[in-house]
C-alpha cells in the first residue's frame, strides 16, 4: 500500500473549523443522549465491512445496533439521481465510457461539497493527463476553494486526449459501468459504499470529517484502495493513478473489491434489515 503517514492519528475524524475540545464535547453529548433516550442505533453499513465496529457501538452506547445498508441498493439509481442530484448529469458520460475497454477508465470525483486549492487542482489535472490513463473527471462549480468564477478552467495547454471533464455525472451508473476500473474519491461514506458495492478500487483523497477514517479503512482494513499521500505534485499523482489502475497491487485490490461486492449483494438479498425495524421496535416495547 502507498503510505504517507507513520501514525494513524492523522486518520481520526477532523473538523478544521471546530475547537477540538468543543467537538469532543459535542460527540460526548450525542452519545449521552443516545444512551438515555434512544431505542437503538441505525447505521448505513453492512456486517461484512464493519461487524466489529457495530458490536463496539452497541457496547459503548448500551443500545442495539442495526446495520440496514447499503441503503442506496434499495433505491433505483435513476430515481436517486432524479431526487438528490445537485447538478444535472452530463448525458454523454455513459456513451463515452461505452467506447473504452473494460476497467480502463479512472473516475474522478470529490463529491458535492469538498474543494481544493487552485495549486492542488492544477496538479490533479497535470497528473491525470500525464498518467497515460483514460479518465472521467467531475469538476463542479465550487471545486476550487474561495474561487468566485464558477466551474474552474483547466490549466492552459493540458492534453485532454484521454480525458473527459463534466460538471456532474450519474455516479452509481459510472461506477457500475464495465469500463470503470478505479475511483479517485474524497472518501465520503456514500461514495465509499457505492464503490465497494460495485467492486471498484479507490484512490483516497480525504478532505475533512469522517473521510480520513473512511480512507484508513479502505486502504488498511479492507485493502481496496491506495492513498495519494501528503506530498501532492503531478509526478506523484501520475504514479498513484498508474499504480491503482495497472500496478503490482492492482489485481489483488480488484479481487478484494470484487469479494466485498459479492458480500454486499448477498447481504441485500438475504435480509432487508430496514424492513425489520418496526418489528424489532415492537418486540422491544413488549419486553420493556
Amino acid at each position: 500500500m502507498m503510505r504517507c503517514r507513520g501514525s494513524s492519528r492523522c486518520d481520526l475524524i477532523r473538523v478544521d473549523v471546530s475547537e477540538a475540545d468543543a467537538f469532543c464535547g459535542f460527540i460526548a453529548s450525542v452519545a449521552d443522549s443516545t444512551r438515555a433516550s434512544a431505542s437503538g442505533v441505525v447505521v448505513n453499513t453492512f456486517d461484512a465491512i464493519e461487524v466489529s465496529e457495530l458490536r463496539k457501538i452497541e457496547a459503548e452506547l448500551s443500545q442495539p445496533t442495526f446495520a440496514v445498508g447499503p441503503l442506496h441498493k434499495l433505491i433505483p439509481a435513476a430515481a436517486a439521481a432524479d431526487d438528490t442530484s445537485l447538478y444535472a448529469s452530463d448525458p454523454d458520460c455513459l456513451a463515452w465510457l461505452d467506447a473504452h475497454p473494460p476497467r480502463s477508465v479512472l473516475y474522478v470525483s470529490l463529491g458535492s461539497v469538498a474543494c481544493v486549492d487552485r495549486v492542488v487542482f492544477d496538479e490533479m489535472a497535470w497528473g491525470l493527463a500525464g498518467s497515460g490513463v483514460s479518465f472521467l473527471w467531475v469538476v463542479r462549480p465550487g471545486s476550487i476553494r474561495d474561487a468566485t468564477d464558477g466551474t474552474p478552467p483547466l490549466p492552459v495547454g493540458l492534453d485532454m486526449s484521454r480525458g473527459k471533464v463534466v460538471t456532474w455525472a450519474p455516479q452509481r451508473d459510472v461506477l457500475a459501468h464495465p469500463a470503470t476500473g478505479g475511483f479517485w474519491t474524497h472518501c465520503g461514506w456514500n461514495s465509499t459504499l457505492e464503490s465497494v458495492c460495485e467492486g471498484v478500487p479507490m484512490l483516497a483523497q480525504p478532505c475533512f470529517a469522517d473521510q480520513t477514517v473512511n480512507a484508513r479503512y479502505m486502504t488498511h482494513q479492507w485493502g481496496v484502495g491506495l492513498e495519494l499521500g501528503e506530498v501532492f505534485d503531478r509526478a506523484r499523482v501520475a504514479e498513484a493513478v498508474r499504480k491503482l489502475m495497472d500496478g503490482e497491487e492492482c489485481a489483488a485490490m480488484r479481487e478484494r473489491a470484487n469479494h466485498l461486492k459479492i458480500q454486499a449483494n448477498q447481504w441485500v438479498t438475504a435480509t432487508l434489515a430496514v424492513d425489520n425495524l418496526p418489528r424489532i421496535r415492537k418486540e422491544q416495547e413488549r419486553r420493556a
